[in-house]
């Protein structure tokens, strides 16, 4: 692993859907089939910056 969880920035599912310009339901698509991995915090859910850059970098066409 890169980087350790406790030195991971995680982000809200609503701060990655700014990020990725998508809505918070497409983040939760991305999560529930496991294209994006996260960790469930109580009820919601977090993702690392790190998972957030390595999902754009294999989806990205040229």
């Amino acid at each position: 692993m890169a980087q350790s969880f406790s030195t991971s920035r995680f982000l809200t599912v609503q701060e990655v859907a700014e990020l990725m310009r998508v809505s918070t339901m497409t983040v939760y698509r991305l999560i529930k089939a496991g294209d994006l991995p996260a960790v469930r915090v109580g009820r919601s859910f977090r993702v690392r910056d790190v998972d957030v850059d390595a999902y754009l970098g294999q989806s990205y066409t040229q």
